[in-house]
């Protein structure tokens, strides 16, 4: 558990020295929102607050972090995508990397209307695993990466507080099958191969009703 531990931490310091050595210029919050109105709005909303479960809340999520995504939903260099998505394939197609950094710093600016937990059981399940873990599967607290209260931590880890169960959860059994395989240093790979259906579940209702 401890060099898990320590390999999630050396991976989230790389991502994160990746982030700073390629932010150097301000984005522009305001170009941000015009992107995310044109584009983005018909799934997120205009404001990141999507309403539907299949697409995730973006509001308040970490600048860097949503960035990171969008790129990796673009293929790089004549190599396919790192995140295999048609439908954001089509969407970040036509953006620079200015136009998606500032959309990310809009979507982060946004105050979030977060999601529900709608299980108590469910819920108090996942708490023991987000704060504790499972040492039996050698499953880590997701504490650890996401913060007590789901906050995230700027620049290396996403804020999952307050999004959609039924996305965390989808997002969690992807990577478990391979289906996303963006994760630095295969972290949540790793970590999903060892959780099963009721714990992906149970996380995910946790994560929803955090604040």
């Amino acid at each position: 558990m401890n060099r898990l531990l320590a390999a999630l931490a050396a991976a989230g310091l790389l991502w994160a020295a990746q982030a700073v050595a390629q932010g150097a210029a301000n984005p522009d919050v305001a170009k941000g929102e015009q992107v995310a109105k044109q584009i983005c709005a018909a799934c997120h909303a205009a404001d990141g607050n999507s309403a539907i479960a299949l697409n995730p809340k973006l509001a308040g999520q970490i600048p860097e972090y949503l960035h990171k995504q969008l790129v990796n939903f673009k293929p790089q260099g004549g190599k396919k995508a790192e995140r295999d998505n048609a439908v954001m394939a089509g969407m970040v197609a036509s953006l620079s990397d200015s136009d998606m950094r500032n959309v990310a710093a809009y979507f982060a600016s946004q105050k979030l209307r977060p999601a529900a937990a709608s299980s108590k059981e469910l819920a108090a399940q996942g708490q023991k695993l987000w704060r504790g873990g499972n040492a039996a599967s050698g499953v880590p607290a997701c504490a650890g990466c996401h913060g007590p209260d789901g906050a995230g931590i700027p620049t290396q880890f996403p804020r999952l507080a307050g999004q959609f169960a039924e996305y965390v959860e989808g997002q969690l059994k992807l990577f478990r099958a391979g289906g996303r395989a963006n994760d630095p240093s295969g972290m949540m790979r790793g970590i999903t191969a060892r959780m099963s259906d009721q714990e992906m579940k149970a996380v995910a209702e946790y994560a929803a009703g955090l604040r």
